[in-house]
């Protein structure tokens, strides 16, 4: 199934602008599809790849002046450089192409998030547009399909998740899972100098599975599987810069009672989460089937809020008397709040307190009879 990129319009309406293009995100979510997709909008003549998985590639970037670029790239107008956190210097090389070459359109990928960005942040400084990729959108998958099958298949994304090979080859979603954990997606953060303990690592990560949609103490994850709550931290920050999980923060200003240094981590991807504890089993056979309903939403906005470049803070909210909003985002002064509730039936209503503390709101209950307006732009009746 070929499925078209919400983050392709984005990234063309920066072409030629004398700025650099940068796409991050986790391995095998289509960053190099999306560069072949670019290929074939432009004549041939007019595009260099270069891929830097190559090493003699990798080599030749390593060390280049900026007359050697120059010759390089001769008269190409665009310039596609893949899995560029594989370049030594790899800042001080784009800033060559950018500051010295003109009419031209450099786009750098890569899936360390860590390496590349703490390589270009200098260098670039002014230079650069980022983006970041993710696994298909419910959107995206619209536009292939139809509202109508995608509510259909709805119970397949919540458990499977939504990584591009495993939508495109559903029989084989178990297998293609736990080959993208074991040989992908840890890669970056196993390769990174202060991965000591690789099991500790895979410890954390089932910890974290099993604690979606609750709140994460460092500490208790510390004593959970035998480190200190500053290795925790350190591994969840790393977690994160390679887009395997993200944290969500606790909303915290007018209430004594309010829960303040707060988080809660969900994961990029549902099906990585479920493949970590070994978990396919269909939904009425689960006991965590409202944890993935929650996160499932949260991913899926975070895509939606990206693609449509809506500027918002993210938080969830909760006091020590167990009051509690899953998920609120901040815009112009209006705290937008929402419950995730599986079940239609159930009912939601705002807490008394917050709506006293935070009048300035509006609050809706997101289930399966309206989410699709939650995250996409499709009227769900469609």
């Amino acid at each position: 199934m070929m499925v078209k990129r919400e983050i392709l319009h984005l990234i063309k309406k920066r072409f030629f602008q004398k700025k650099a293009i940068i796409l991050v995100g986790p391995r095998q979510v289509g960053k190099t599809t999306l560069l072949q997709q670019i290929i074939e909008e432009y004549d041939q003549s007019d595009i260099l790849f270069l891929n830097c998985d190559e090493p003699e590639i990798s080599q030749v970037l390593k060390n280049a002046s900026s007359t050697e670029l120059k010759n390089l790239i001769g008269n190409k107008k665009i310039i596609l450089i893949d899995e560029a956190q594989r370049i030594d210097n790899v800042g001080l090389r784009l800033k060559l192409i950018t500051d010295n070459i003109s009419n031209i359109q450099l786009i750098v990928t890569g899936s360390s998030a860590f390496d590349l960005r703490n390589r270009l942040n200098e260098s670039l400084t002014g230079r650069k547009f980022e983006y970041r990729m993710y696994p298909f959108s419910i959107a995206e998958l619209i536009s292939a399909t139809s509202c109508l099958e995608e509510k259909r298949l709805l119970e397949q994304r919540m458990i499977y998740g939504m990584y591009p090979d495993v939508v495109n080859n559903p029989s084989d979603a178990q297998k293609t899972l736990i080959e993208l954990n074991n040989s992908y997606l840890f890669k970056d953060v196993l390769m990174y100098k202060d991965i000591r303990n690789p099991d500790i690592l895979t410890k954390l990560l089932i910890a974290l599975s099993l604690q979606v949609g609750r709140e994460v103490s460092y500490n208790e994850l510390g004593r959970t599987i035998g480190v200190k709550s500053e290795t925790v931290e350190r591994y969840i920050e790393l977690l994160e810069k390679v887009f395997i999980v993200f944290r969500q923060h606790s909303l915290s200003r007018n209430l004594r009672n309010e829960l303040k240094k707060s988080r809660k981590i969900y994961f990029y991807d549902n099906g990585v989460r479920n493949a970590l504890i070994q978990n396919f089993k269909s939904l009425e056979l689960r006991m965590d089937t409202g944890a993935l309903w929650e996160n499932f939403m949260i991913s899926e906005r975070k895509k939606y809020i990206e693609y449509n470049e809506i500027y918002s803070n993210t938080y969830f909210w909760r006091t020590h008397t167990q009051q509690e909003i899953d998920y609120i985002e901040e815009r112009d002064g209006i705290l937008y709040a929402f419950e995730f509730k599986w079940n239609e039936k159930k009912k939601a209503k705002v807490p008394n307190s917050f709506a006293t503390a935070y009048p300035q709101h509006e609050f809706q209950s997101i289930n399966r009879s309206n989410y699709l307006e939650f995250i996409t732009k499709t009227n769900a009746i469609q």
